[in-house]
């Protein structure tokens, strides 16, 4: 959902009573596209449409989120004020290029993941999910999170409220038993405990507890493999879900995808994402 306050707190950065550059031309309707410059997976579509609307500027929407465009294919068509669409411009771009870059950059995870398994592996065997962080923009979270599904991935937890996450600080001030046990008495049945472990031992214990999911912290991919086996022979590893998190790069990925875990999460997916080229032209005033 996006909030009317949103688009107008993005607008009240660009929008002066000086805006000279745009009150240079004269008001008049205008005919305009917005194209892609490389090839991408597309992201940001909505909010470009909240602002189009909110600019009373008419569009047609050629793709949609999750869709691949080609250098050169169409986005949107537009028509409206030459005033509105030169000041709802670099907005709308800077969103569909910056949530198109990441969609695009987890696509490229996503895909190594596919091609880490043929397809006769895959019968019996966990391929894992690639998932996003909550390392991302303060503000436009929720808008990085969907291009990170855009793109194929999985946006792990939108808010502090989603998942109750025990980490290694929470652990070093009340120690694991502790802080699992406070935690099961204040959560909902409804939701989630996730436990971050450094070993596999520690890993082993917040199984044993009843953790749902546990969060294989900076674990080389060899260490992960023993905790899956460690797991395995005490019969908790289908009980929980296994996350990885921590030094994974696209280097090292298919090394990771095959040690039986269920998450990857990544930082990188939103943090490294470069920003697609996309661009605005003016077909024809009237």
């Amino acid at each position: 959902m996006i909030f009317t306050k949103e688009i107008e707190h993005f607008l009240e950065e660009d929008m002066r009573d000086d805006d000279i550059s745009c009150m240079l031309v004269e008001s008049k309707n205008v005919d305009a596209v917005i194209f892609v410059k490389e090839e991408c997976v597309i992201s940001g579509t909505e909010i470009a449409a909240a602002v189009f609307d909110y600019m009373k500027i008419s569009f047609e929407r050629k793709k949609n989120d999750g869709d691949i465009a080609e250098a050169g294919e169409i986005v949107f068509t537009l028509n409206g004020d030459s005033v509105s669409v030169l000041r709802a411009e670099r907005i709308v771009l800077n969103f569909l290029s910056h949530l198109s870059g990441i969609a695009t950059n987890t696509r490229a995870y996503v895909k190594i993941i596919e091609e880490a398994f043929q397809v006769s592996e895959t019968n019996g065997k966990t391929i894992p999910k690639i998932a996003a962080t909550r390392k991302t923009t303060p503000g436009i979270r929720k808008y990085e999170k969907k291009a990170v599904f855009d793109g194929g991935g999985d946006t792990h937890r939108q808010n502090l409220a989603d998942t109750v996450m025990i980490k290694d600080n929470h652990i070093e001030i009340m120690g694991l038993e502790k802080a699992f046990s406070e935690a099961k008495r204040k959560t909902s049945f409804t939701k989630k405990i996730e436990v971050e472990a450094d070993t596999k031992e520690q890993a082993l214990t917040a199984a044993e507890m009843g953790a749902d999911i546990i969060l294989l912290d900076n674990m080389s991919a060899d260490r992960i493999k023993e905790t899956v086996k460690l797991l395995t022979e005490k019969e908790l590893r289908n009980k929980v879900i296994l996350e990885a998190s921590g030094g994974i790069q696209k280097e090292n990925l298919k090394s990771y995808a095959k040690t039986g875990i269920d998450i990857i999460s990544l930082s990188a997916v939103t943090n490294d994402a470069p920003w697609i080229d996309i661009g605005l032209d003016i077909l024809k005033s009237k």
